[in-house]
């Protein structure tokens, strides 16, 4: 049950229950060379870890907590000499030991001395201590980070900690140590620009917290450029669009299910809204402010199945990472007048159909890894430079002359579709391109002499080809100009009435690929 509470995130502050006071047992022992491990389980809440002490380190606790807090020096089961590894003996001491800090927790039942919360790994797994050690980190160097300008890391549990410690309504130095005042947290993050928060796939560390579930608040960075944010859940993250007038650049990889989730959390609540700085023609229920300073979005990896309305929030963006999700159709990117640089890849795109309505100003587009058979909607993307198609289902020479006209086009890839088998393909491709095969770089290989050399010839059996077919159009017409004019009145007992096989002294009808003409 208490796995469970843990994997499903707790409510923020005051909807918490109570919970319990904390509890430590020694859960087992193990021989370690010529030593006894004692395996601690504490229990905060839902949430349990567990640490593992050899009795000497209790020994070095206890000295330290009879030196500065005078607890009973009595307290700790005495040492053994002889027979300390028998298992009657560690039998025990585990139940010995047990009691020791069970007594501990009784006696400091608020905050726990620093040495017991560091013995206990409170700094690690429990509220307090992580807040603890995060606001001495940014007493000793916060300074430091901020002029440097570094991106500064902090996993999921350390801001769940920080959210939980600030709707908990305490003082913000209840240790007594200056160092550890919540206040050198709260200056650090309101100038902070350059967050990256990383979750864990599965338990946290030796607990049972599912640290990626965990809610959390980030309202607190007020001056935020860039954020990168990995392997947490979108839906229980809050305060990130209090980031909209400074975030540049932002990174949400492996957390969301939708693009909504992520830009627009308040829209999954309405029935009808538009972007701040929309011609309203009539009563909606919210205008939801833009992200005015987001030029850069990657929600790559993720869950994501459609490009929502939500892109709405995003007029200024110029780069937009969408591969590796399940996208199957290009849509709502036609309000992004400025968009330059996107990715698709690896998604389960089948049809192009109309992109360039869409995509009109692009110049980099990575459709790599998805279901598509033909390029038909790429014709008339006239800026385009980059275009990566590798990975597909395109088997037609013939589709390759829906991007060999588009006059800005650079760099192409096709590799690992089913016509980069033929024989010749890269000439082959290279030919669809005229008398621009030279500029192009196909597959991240610049065109050589002896490649250009080939497409002359294959342009010149082309344009002898086409030659030929004019001749033939010119024929055809011909023959059908010098067939004799129907008789204007024919009659019905004469012998012509009923009309035989065409002479074989009068031209023949000319094949061309409509078929046969001439033949009614």
């Amino acid at each position: 049950m208490a796995a469970a509470a843990a994997a499903a995130g707790l409510p923020f502050g005051p909807e918490r229950e109570a919970e319990p006071a904390k509890e430590a047992r020694v859960v087992g022992s193990e021989l370690v060379d010529t030593y006894t491990v004692y395996i601690v389980r504490i229990t905060d809440g839902s949430h349990e870890w567990t640490v593992k002490h050899r009795y000497s380190d209790f020994h070095d606790l206890h000295e330290k907590l009879v030196a500065e807090r005078k607890i009973d020096k009595n307290l700790l089961p005495p040492k053994k000499i002889i027979g300390k590894n028998s298992r009657s003996l560690v039998e025990k001491r585990e139940k010995d030991l047990e009691v020791y800090l069970q007594t501990l927790l009784a006696a400091f039942p608020d905050v726990a001395p620093r040495v017991l919360a560091h013995f206990l790994h409170f700094h690690f797994y429990e509220v307090n201590g992580i807040t603890a050690a995060l606001a001495e980190e940014l007493f000793e160097r916060g300074e430091q980070l901020l002029v440097a300008g570094e991106v500064f890391a902090i996993g999921p549990l350390q801001l769940y900690a920080v959210t939980e410690q600030l709707q908990q309504g305490k003082p913000t130095c209840a240790s007594g140590d200056a160092k550890t005042d919540l206040g050198h947290i709260l200056d650090f993050t309101c100038r902070l620009k350059y967050l990256k928060v990383s979750g864990t796939e599965g338990p946290f560390g030796t607990s049972n917290i599912q640290e990626q579930l965990l809610p959390f608040d980030l309202a607190i960075f007020k001056s935020l450029c860039q954020v990168e944010i990995s392997r947490c859940d979108a839906k229980h993250i809050r305060g990130l669009v209090a980031s909209k007038p400074t975030l540049a650049t932002m990174s949400v990889r492996f957390s969301a299910t939708s693009m909504k989730e992520v830009l627009a959390p308040e829209a999954s609540e309405l029935d009808e809204w538009e972007p701040e700085g929309t011609a309203l023609e009539g009563p909606v229920a919210a205008v939801i402010p833009t992200w005015q300073a987001l030029t850069t979005l990657d929600l790559s990896h993720n869950s994501i199945s459609e490009i929502d309305d939500s892109a709405k929030l995003i007029p200024k963006i110029e780069f937009l990472d969408l591969s590796h999700n399940g996208v199957q159709v290009v849509d709502n990117l036609q309000h992004l007048s400025n968009l330059v640089h996107v990715d698709l890849s690896y998604n389960k795109l089948s049809s192009l159909e109309g992109v360039h309505t869409k995509l009109g100003n692009i110049k980099t587009l990575n459709l790599a890894g998805n279901l598509l058979q033909n390029l038909r909607g790429l014709h008339k993307l006239y800026s385009l430079v980059n275009l990566d198609l590798s990975d597909n289902r395109i088997e037609q020479m013939e589709e390759v002359r829906s991007i060999g006209s588009l006059p800005c086009l650079e760099h192409v890839a096709l590799l690992n579709n089913p016509l980069s088998i033929i024989p010749d393909y890269r000439t082959k491709v290279l030919a669809q391109f005229g008398d621009r095969a030279s500029e192009v770089c196909l597959d991240h290989i610049a065109t050589s002499g002896k490649e250009l050399d080939t497409v002359e010839v294959l342009k010149a059996i082309q344009k002898a080809k086409e030659v030929k077919f004019h001749l033939n159009n010119l024929e055809r017409k011909i023959s059908e100009d010098s067939w004799p004019a129907p008789a204007s009145c024919v009659r019905p007992s004469s012998p012509l009435s009923t009309r035989g096989p065409a002479s074989t002294s009068l031209p023949q009808p000319i094949l061309s690929n409509q078929g046969t003409l001439g033949d009614e």
